[in-house]
């Protein structure tokens, strides 16, 4: 391949910030840094949360807030995506700890930014489209479920050194350690989770004149409430002395900076063992980064994100963010939805949260000695609620059973066994019933003409001949009397073939012949008529067989075809 094709074919490696930067003013700057400043402090309880959840240390979680941030806004093709450790993986990364260990986590990381990269670089990100949105509700509905069963231990202040990844598991250790239950630990939990749900939000803010009430929830909700939850319930805890696990009791604290450059030792035979976790981390934070970039452009007045560019710098990042003791980061739905609110219009507002965060680490890391753990889980536990797409199983009565199948199939292997799992069998089920459905849609119905001579049988195709439909033209030839001279088969409805079809068509043509009937094939399409071409088919059935249509056939076009002395090749 020359040179030239080969870059043609690459995806240029342009981020978006170079764009947005064009005729960028300092109005636009004083705008992103509002925005900046709200997503950072959203996304403090969130980073340490979901690392704790993740069964890493807590500054895992901010470590890679602001590394991977940073990068994902500066290199994405994204104007608002805010980056950094999501929900969607907690579950992925604690399977991962559990079964691997933390070293080989940030291995598989890596190599997981590798591939993503790799996928942006040759043009992929089109191709996350194409997973059915059963299998993402399926899925994410999972994740949510377990994400919450996760939080149990926390909530309820149960005694557990180390929690099972696995969910029948999970569900028996938690059953035999409820005679340990804390109702310090509950009553924060619950506290936390009460007010973060009550607190007014402000996309939720009415829009005009308001009374004097109104104007207070207005201005409440410029904080959010995950940062006032998490600030009670820390100085209630340590006002009152409550005897409940705190960040300091569990982690000893969080780091006063950003760790050094350390790399993981990596040998091959490590990372022949971590093929399945890297592809599960690239392909859930494929399609969670692609999905919120989506949500985004419908948000706003902005370009829509290039998905190529956006996954380069999901790979970078995630290829970056292990050497400093990050986890997986992607694309977060919450934190960019904030950032489009707060009115963040380029991806200065995303790199401004993550030096917010920085900032905080670097002057305030002490104070999280006393965040109790049971006011994370309650956060958490909003959060997995807001994830889940709960009322999808209330409609699923309106669809058919193929899309019930696929939804709560991968919904119920996503809980019980892993993401892999029910991501593998979800799409084999989707192209399964796709195959069937599309069958079902090929028909092949005899047409009256009576403009024909006797003894032409004419057929029409309709749908797609492939090799899921080949059956209806295999039994073709029992449905054909005895007195026919010529079989007639009007194509103009059959948009496309394969090569399974055209060996149907093959087959029909030699039962055909040896019962001394012509094959003529009418109005075929271009699709067909190429591979026909291709595979020789034309030259074996004769090419004046092959007419424009119906009405143009004669008597010299119906007589038998000579037998030829070999099969033509098929060609794909």
């Amino acid at each position: 391949m020359p040179l030239s094709t080969l870059r043609a074919s690459l995806q240029p490696f342009r981020p978006r910030l170079l764009t947005a930067l064009t005729g960028y003013n300092r109005a636009h700057f004083f705008t992103d840094l509002g925005a900046g400043l709200t997503v950072g402090i959203v996304a403090l309880p969130l980073a340490m949360a979901f690392a704790i959840a993740s069964g890493v240390k807590p500054e895992a979680g901010l470590f890679t807030a602001i590394i991977a941030g940073f990068l994902i806004s500066a290199l994405g093709g994204s104007n608002v995506q805010i980056g950094g450790p999501a929900g969607a993986f907690i579950v992925i990364v604690y399977g991962i700890v559990e079964r691997y260990g933390l070293a080989n986590l940030l291995i598989a990381t890596s190599l997981a930014g590798v591939l993503l990269f790799a996928m942006g670089m040759l043009k992929l990100g089109a191709l996350v489209r194409y997973i059915p949105v059963s299998i993402v509700i399926g899925f994410t509905n999972g994740i949510a479920v377990l994400i919450g069963l996760s939080q149990v231990k926390d909530l309820l202040g149960l005694k557990i050194d180390k929690l099972p990844a696995d969910f029948f598991t999970q569900l028996r250790v938690l059953y035999q350690h409820l005679d340990s239950f804390n109702p310090w630990a509950f009553a924060i939990g619950m506290a936390c989770l009460a007010l973060v749900v009550l607190w007014p939000k402000s996309y939720a803010m009415p829009v005009g004149p308001t009374g004097l009430l109104q104007k207070i929830k207005r201005h409440a909700a410029q904080v959010p409430g995950t940062v006032i939850a998490l600030a009670l319930a820390t100085i209630a805890a340590r006002l009152f002395e409550m005897p409940v696990e705190t960040i300091g009791s569990k982690f000893g604290g969080i780091p006063q900076g950003l760790p050094s450059f350390e790399l993981p030792e990596f040998t091959w035979g490590t990372a022949k063992q971590l093929v399945i976790p890297t592809i599960t981390i690239a392909l859930l934070g494929a399609i969670e980064s692609l999905l919120c970039a989506r949500v985004a452009d419908n948000m706003a007045d902005i370009p829509r994100h290039d998905p190529n560019q956006e996954l380069m710098a999901q790979g970078v990042a995630n290829f970056v963010a292990p050497f400093f003791g990050g986890i997986p980061a992607t694309g977060t739905i919450a934190r960019t939805v904030t950032n489009v609110r707060a009115g963040g219009r380029s991806p200065v507002a995303g790199m401004v949260h993550a030096g917010v965060l920085l900032l905080i680490v670097l002057v305030a890391a002490p104070l999280a000695v006393h965040v109790p753990l049971a006011a994370l889980a309650g956060i958490l536990l909003f959060v997995a609620w807001n994830m889940g797409e709960w009322r999808e199983f209330a409609r699923l009565k309106h669809f058919l059973m193929p899309y019930r199948t696929v939804l709560v199939g991968t919904f119920v292997l996503t809980v019980v066994f892993d993401l892999t799992v029910a991501v593998e069998m979800g799409l084999i089920s989707a192209c399964g019933f796709f195959i069937y459905r599309m069958s079902t849609l090929f028909d092949v119905s005899p047409v009256a003409n009576d403009n024909l001579p006797p003894g032409v049988r004419v057929f029409e195709l309709f749908g797609s001949l492939f090799f899921g439909a080949v059956g209806k033209v295999e039994t073709l030839p029992a449905q054909i009397p005895e007195g026919t001279r010529c079989v007639v088969l009007e194509m103009h409805r059959l948009v496309s073939m394969d090569t399974s079809g055209l060996d149907a068509l093959e087959q029909l043509y030699s039962a055909l012949r040896k019962r001394d009937i012509a094959l003529v094939l009418a109005s075929v399409n271009p699709q067909p008529l190429g591979l026909i071409r291709r595979s020789g088919f034309e030259a074996h059935i004769g090419a004046d067989q092959i007419v424009p249509s119906v009405d143009d056939l004669a008597e010299a076009d119906i007589m038998p075809g000579q037998p030829t002395p070999s099969a033509p090749a098929s060609a794909g």
